[in-house]
């Protein structure tokens, strides 16, 4: 694994690896991203761990407006009894 710059602590001193978190970008913005819909199971599917909640964005990497298109999707999905609330 490839590791970016290496920075001295002190000067002489034993040299520390910093490590810098690449950003991750979006899957639901672009041109060829997906268009968010209630009905598009395979696509909700994808946002919602094994036991039926939603992952938050910081997992899933989704920016602050997609992810509340994508709350009120998945919210509409389980009023109309397309997902389930709670998988047991």
């Amino acid at each position: 694994m490839a590791y970016p710059q290496q920075q001295d602590a002190a000067p002489g001193g034993a040299g520390r690896r910093v490590f810098f978190r690449r950003r991750k970008s979006c899957p639901l913005t672009g041109d060829s991203a997906p268009k968010i819909d209630y009905k598009d199971m395979k696509l909700l599917s994808r946002f919602i761990s094994e036991r039926g909640k939603m992952l938050p964005s910081r997992i899933t990497s989704v920016c602050a407006k997609k992810q509340r298109e994508l709350s009120r999707a998945i919210k509409r999905a389980r009023n109309l009894a397309l997902l389930a609330f709670v998988v047991k």
